[in-house]
Formats: C-alpha cells, sequence, structure tokens
C-alpha cells in the first residue's frame, strides 16, 4: 500500500527541514519525543520510540528520504519508506509526504500523520515565525 499527502505550512523549506532533522526542534514541532540525525546513514525514533528508522536520501531544505517504521508493523513486515518534499512559495511552503510499502494494516496512518505532524507542525511554525 502507499499514498500521497500534501500540507501547507508557514515556514521556510530551510525550518522545515532543519526541524524535521534536528532532535529538539523535532520533538518540539510534533509533541512527541525524537532523536534524529541529519546524517545519511543514521538512525532516528520519535514519538517516544513509536516510530523508527533510518535517513536514506537528504537533499538540504528539499528533500528528506527515510525508512519508517512503527511498533505496530509485523516482525516479518519490511520497513516502510517516507519521502519529504519541500517546495517554498512565497511566505509557505507545500510539503509532499510519499509514503509507500506500507503494511495493509497501516490505512489509519494517514490520519496520524495529520494528526501527529501535519496540524502540530502548522501551529508550530505559526507561532515560531509570528513577527
Amino acid at each position: 500500500m502507499e499514498y500521497t499527502l500534501t500540507t501547507q505550512i508557514k515556514a521556510t523549506a530551510k525550518q522545515i527541514y532543519k526541524s524535521w532533522l534536528s532532535t529538539q526542534r523535532h520533538s518540539k514541532m510534533t509533541g512527541g519525543a525524537a532523536f534524529v540525525s541529519d546524517k545519511v546513514g543514521e538512525s532516528f525514533t520519535t514519538w517516544e520510540g513509536y516510530i523508527s528508522g533510518k535517513n536514506l536520501e537528504l537533499e538540504p531544505y528539499s528533500k528528506i528520504v527515510q525508512s519508517w517504521r512503527s511498533t505496530n508493523f509485523e516482525e516479518n513486515e519490511a520497513d516502510s519508506q517516507i519521502e519529504v518534499l519541500l517546495s517554498e512559495h512565497d511566505d509557505e511552503t507545500t510539503l509532499t509526504l510519499n509514503h509507500t510499502n506500507v503494511p495493509d494494516s497501516g490505512e489509519y496512518y494517514k490520519k496520524g500523520w495529520e494528526e501527529h505532524y501535519f496540524e502540530p507542525m502548522r501551529q508550530y511554525f505559526e507561532i515560531l515565525n509570528k513577527d
């Protein structure tokens, strides 16, 4: 199973990219504890370890590709993959998330991206960029 989700965030692509790959900022941006890296090949965990994976490809300020799995995955299920694409226009950035190789049981992750990532991110950057 795979799907694509898109959202608009009032922030620069650089702000979103750097926050996604910063332990402190990722945690603040989503509200869940994260340990992340901005280096290819390094592992990450988010949401107190509920999500884990590895950085596969990083193009500064435009693309993040990570292997991704939650603790709900069966042991024999392969990691899924997320691709985060950032496209900046005027005072906001379009974030496109391609989530591939999702287990058939993972339909609810779509809602999770909105509730636990996109909505908190929109609020976080709105406050951050209020001036």
